[in-house]
């Protein structure tokens, strides 16, 4: 039996399935009366709790192997950093300390690579890189650094745990509209699209499940893995998803030092129009700064394969083409 918080999310629904292609018992965490559609047709047993409470957690880990930690609260915007350290910090210790008390086998922990320090142009990001607490780019990657901190201090003391740390996600199941996936969206009509000359790297998001279910069968413990994929342009994106839809549209690429001054006015946008945050100076920092990501560890260590950009937003297009609506209906506030 397979404990995973964070199941409903994007990553965690693809696990899911991923885990029920291999014929694994599955129990997921879910907070009271949480709309779980991404679960739709999944085959697995359904428990309430909440890991900020750590007690309702007794009865999700009880008899369990393996726990996969995704639940995390994930933010581009300044602000909230009291509920994101709690959330974030607070809750990944009572996982922690409810892992041990029900003597679960393996803890994988999944991190991000936000949580590693940023290095300029030139230094590749991997493994050997310090998880940073004190981060400027923003209180997620503080939190989250923090937290794997505590889950690496656990090792420490008897705890058997894996960390992995994926790149910028995106692929189909996206059932909660991710920032990436209503950005490709976006590039799905025709219309003038406005982008950052930027990069990052991106992965399919079964990759990253997989990458998961590899660190947990064979990542050795207290080991950090970094699960990337391709580092690609975003206007090289774009253009795939106007070729796949034989859409001719203009891309316009605004300059840097425009679009930097254009975030002094998103945070008031989003505010006064109440839409999910896209373009912030958070999210335009990482597409503007070092991507130069590695994952030899994890295909050298644990046999990592991620497939390619092109490949993944094809299939992403269909399941919008698919889903879109369904999705709309039920976004998150």
């Amino acid at each position: 039996m397979i404990t995973i918080t964070g199941a409903t999310g994007h990553l965690g629904n693809a696990l899911v399935r991923e885990l029920k292609k291999t014929g694994k018992e599955v129990r997921v965490l879910l907070l009271p009366g949480e709309e779980c559609r991404a679960l739709n047709g999944l085959e697995v047993e359904c428990v309430e709790g909440n890991i900020l409470q750590e007690e309702t957690l007794d009865r999700a880990f009880a008899g369990v192997d393996e726990v996969y930690h995704l639940a995390a609260l994930v933010s581009i915007v300044p602000g909230n950093e009291d509920l994101l350290r709690s959330v974030n910090i607070e809750g990944t210790k009572n996982v922690i300390n409810a892992a041990r008390r029900a003597k679960v086998r393996k803890l994988i922990y999944t991190s991000s690579i936000h949580a590693l320090s940023r290095p300029p142009e030139g230094i590749t990001i991997d493994e050997s890189l310090p998880f940073d607490i004190n981060n400027p780019a923003g209180a997620y990657d503080r939190t989250k650094a923090e937290a794997t901190l505590a889950v690496k201090a656990a090792v420490k003391e008897g705890l058997d745990a894996v960390i992995v740390c994926p790149t910028g996600v995106i692929g189909p199941y996206d059932y909660r509209c991710s920032e990436m996936g209503g950005l490709l969206q976006q590039w799905m009509v025709k219309r003038i699209n406005l982008l950052v000359d930027g990069s990052f790297d991106f992965v399919d998001v079964r990759d990253v499940a997989l990458g998961h279910i590899l660190a947990g069968e064979r990542g050795n413990r207290g080991e950090t893995y970094i699960l990337s994929g391709e580092r690609i342009r975003l206007e090289s994106m774009c253009r795939m998803v106007k070729q796949f839809l034989d859409l001719h549209s203009l891309i316009v690429n605004i300059p840097h030092r425009l679009a930097i001054f254009a975030t002094n006015f998103t945070e008031l946008y989003y505010d006064l129009t109440k839409s999910k945050p896209r373009f912030t100076r958070y999210s335009l920092e990482t597409v503007i700064s070092n991507s130069f990501i590695s994952s030899e560890k994890a295909r050298r260590e644990l046999g990592y394969k991620p497939r390619s950009m092109r490949e993944t937003i094809r299939d992403t297009v269909e399941w919008w083409l698919e889903n879109r609506v369904l999705v709309k209906s039920h976004l998150r506030a």
